[in-house]
């Protein structure tokens, strides 16, 4: 086999990391549940959780896919034993499946662009509404929209890791920030903004309770792309120069800036025209169409220009998480069916493709696609989520905290001696105790939800 591809200087890594953890759980999730547990309180909170879980546990992926230069499934298999191979086989599993419905809500994002375009978000908050459902749940709209995503990042993904996914991500993360702030700045000027911008900095700490901390901690998980392979699989073409300490910070500051630029995108919008900030999942695609009409109603085409700048701005927060997604089964299968790039591609464009075809039915009330009241979308999220992503977490801390001796782990974090490693000590508390008992708290509480 060739000598193993890998990013070409650090400035590729961190953006194309950064563009693994930076998606739809930053622009989407994150405002939303925000909003539900009282905004500053627990944005607060949140960055305490990136901090001592969010931080080590990408750290733990850095130095398992860097020291195996292997895809996820191999990488546990290399530097463990069979037995802690079927984690990094999870993973990989997990990765899959979160493509598979991942790209349906990603094409949605395709969607509501052309609708702006075309004049369709034009109504009152019942249309909205109906828009959404009647979207959401036609047979061939979403599935169409999805295969033109997924081309897109087969595209990409083709090209390698040079030529495709690094310079990919040097055009897409900053145009990104770029429609991020733009967004930020028209939604600031808004009349009434001021609210908005108060209940996303001025923390109220009436509002913490253990459920707050609880969900700040499985966001934390979620946004940062932890346990889907995509950290560990990114790892693997990691340089020996590469710090991975400083790249973990680094993409968490990005990931946590993000997120806040989009509360500030949203809720001063929201707040101007009389929106609820816990208005839940629908702030997206049902809420904020009827903001930016509200809004910029007296100037109509900068409220087109500002809409369809936001659903660009959710197409390539997608597109950056869909890609590392995507690189997670490809690098897998191109290793261990030892076959080309293109062909290993090909097999995950479509083998998941297919399986979303049936996720976005699903939405469209086909009753063998249901299973105890849940769609197949549902279930896909619910087991991944809620199920796969905590377990290969909390597994991945057990294995480099107490698995995998310290002295290999040591070499990594300081490359060899080349790095001081003062927070080594501290890095080793966080990932053999509170990394396990924080996602085993995550996990108890969600399947007891």
């Amino acid at each position: 086999m060739s000598e193993r591809a890998n990013f070409k200087n650090t400035l590729g890594i961190i953006l194309a990391t950064a563009g693994s953890a930076v998606g739809l759980g930053n622009v989407w999730r994150f405002p939303y549940i925000a909003g539900e547990n009282g905004g500053a309180s627990y944005i607060i909170i949140y960055i305490i959780c990136v901090l001592l879980l969010g931080i080590p546990c990408m750290v733990s992926e850095f130095i398992i896919g860097r020291h195996s230069a292997s895809n996820t499934a191999r990488a546990y298999n290399k530097m463990g034993n069979r037995w802690w191979g079927i984690v990094g086989l999870l993973s990989v599993a997990t990765g899959f499946l979160i493509t598979c419905y991942y790209v349906i809500v990603s094409g949605w994002c395709f969607q509501y662009m052309y609708a702006t375009v075309a004049g369709e978000l034009n109504g009152n908050a019942d249309y909205y509404i109906q828009y959404f459902s009647d979207f959401s749940s036609n047979p061939w709209k979403p599935v169409v929209c999805a295969i033109a995503f997924m081309a897109v990042t087969h595209i990409v993904i083709i090209h390698g890791i040079r030529g495709g996914i690094e310079r990919a991500s040097k055009v897409l993360m900053p145009a990104l920030f770029v429609l991020l702030l733009v967004i930020v700045v028209s939604s600031c000027m808004l009349p009434g903004a001021s609210k908005g911008i108060e209940f996303l900095l001025l923390p109220d700490f009436s509002k913490i309770n253990a459920n707050v901390f609880l969900d700040a901690m499985g966001q934390s998980f979620y946004s940062l792309s932890i346990g889907m392979g995509c950290i560990c699989t990114y790892a693997s073409y990691f340089s020996r120069r590469t710090n991975l300490s400083r790249s973990a910070i680094q993409i968490s500051v990005i990931d946590c800036f993000v997120a806040i630029l989009a509360g500030l995108m949203i809720f001063p919008a929201a707040f101007s025209v009389g929106v609820q900030p816990d208005s839940g999942p629908s702030l997206i695609y049902i809420t904020l169409p009827n903001v930016f009409q509200q809004a910029f109603a007296a100037v109509p085409f900068i409220g087109k220009v500002v809409s369809f700048a936001f659903y660009a701005l959710m197409s390539l927060a997608a597109l950056t998480s869909l890609i590392s997604l995507h690189e997670v089964s490809t690098a897998f299968f191109q290793e261990e069916l030892k076959i080309s790039r293109r062909t290993s591609a090909l097999i995950v464009s479509c083998g998941t493709g297919f399986i979303g075809i049936f996720c976005s039915l699903s939405l469209g009330g086909v009753d063998w696609l249901t299973f105890n009241g849940m769609t197949l979308f549902d279930i896909f999220d619910f087991v991944t989520g809620q199920i796969f992503l905590p377990i290969v977490g909390f597994f991945a801390s057990l294995f480099i905290g107490w698995y995998v001796p310290k002295s290999v782990v040591r070499d990594e974090f300081t490359n060899w001696g080349t790095l001081k490693g003062s927070l080594f000590g501290l890095f080793l508390f966080c990932v053999r105790f509170i990394c396990p008992l924080g996602i085993l708290a995550v996990f108890v509480n969600q399947l007891l939800s």
